[in-house]
């Protein structure tokens, strides 16, 4: 390996709360002429963020194991610090200065990132992975927060409609070193933006979001934006996942693990098959967890290597996207297995 290879060599995550069953949403269910969509299809169980849980709150939980297993002062050397929420607690900044406060970090580079939405974490992983390579410093922390579940989907309004039942919340943070420990072999980031406008917040009646007034904010989904994101998600997601396989040599079906985002078990089968995969070699909590937007991939990931469905030497691929398909990303890891 090269002296500039950029590994994963740990992740560590955290679910707020006990487990929310379906049968919470089902007490408020009304009609709606999108209940039996199938990206509506509710999981048995999902995690809300505290009433007064911030973001940074839950990245400095998901942080303990790291700090566990690699010490403080690996943590507290930090170089570079990335992050993302899906809700910022502030909108007019991110939660990167906060986070390295609160985990007594000195950083250099301090990026929050945004537009990555469900696929934050690769494009975290590959923005670490070239600053690490250009000089910027050894080591970086990739940090991601979903909150969005347990504060617009449990509102009383929203909580009513079918999409309300499906997120989750959790968080979770990703250790990247200057090293050959655990390498990322490949990441492949594309924007698609003919597609950002296609996710939008809808109240009712009509407002800006910002401005005062009745109604609560949800996702503004129809059936024809729905079919278009099925559409997108079932295409883009294997698209970038085999330009990486074919960048690194591999064939698909010979990918060792599988960690993708979990928008809903329609997109976890369509993947599988797509990319001739058993269901046994992909990783989802999405009967556990919900839809966690960014925190999927790593959740996953941490899941699979406490599960003992990863092992050293194994090939990781980590694919997703994003919104209503205008970021796709995935990244290969070669796992070089978590310290004990």
């Amino acid at each position: 390996m090269s002296q500039t290879t950029v590994s994963l060599i740990d992740v560590s995550t955290y679910l707020p709360g006990e487990p929310i069953s379906a049968e919470y949403y089902a007490q408020f269910a009304e009609s709606d002429e999108l209940r039996d969509n199938l990206m509506f299809r509710a999981p048995k169980f999902r995690h809300h963020v505290g009433p007064d849980e911030t973001a940074i709150d839950m990245i400095e939980r998901a942080t303990t194991g790291l700090v566990e297993r690699h010490g403080q002062d690996v943590i507290a050397n930090v170089d570079i610090l990335i992050s993302h929420t899906q809700m910022p607690d502030v909108p007019f900044y991110g939660a990167g200065g906060g986070i390295a406060h609160r985990l007594g970090m000195r950083p250099d580079w301090v990026l929050d990132l945004h537009n990555g939405g469900c696929a934050a974490f690769v494009l975290g992983m590959q923005t670490a992975r070239q600053l690490l390579s250009s000089g910027a410093g050894r080591t970086a922390l990739v940090a991601v927060a979903q909150n969005a579940a347990g504060q617009i989907f449990d509102q009383p309004g929203v909580r009513r409609k079918a999409q309300a039942a499906v997120p989750g919340d959790g968080a979770a943070v990703g250790l990247l070193t200057l090293s050959d420990e655990s390498p990322i072999l490949d990441v492949e980031c594309r924007t698609y933006g003919e597609y950002a406008g296609d996710m939008a917040i809808a109240v009712d009646p009509h407002r800006k979001w910002w401005e005062p007034g009745p109604g609560e904010g949800y996702i503004g989904f129809t059936e024809s934006k729905i079919t278009k994101v099925l559409a997108r998600g079932n295409r883009q997601v294997p698209e970038v996942s085999y330009t990486v396989c074919d960048r690194i040599g591999l064939r698909t079906k010979d990918i060792d693990l599988l960690v993708t985002n979990q928008p809903n078990r329609a997109f976890l089968r369509n993947w599988c098959e797509a990319l001739e995969l058993p269901s046994t070699r992909h990783v989802h909590t999405f009967d556990e967890c919900g839809n966690l937007f960014a925190a999927g991939i790593p959740v996953n990931l941490d899941r699979a290597i406490q599960n003992g469905h990863v092992s050293p030497g194994d090939t990781v691929l980590m694919a997703a996207f994003a919104h209503a398909g205008d970021f796709a990303a995935a990244a290969a890891v070669r796992w070089g297995g978590r310290p004990t």
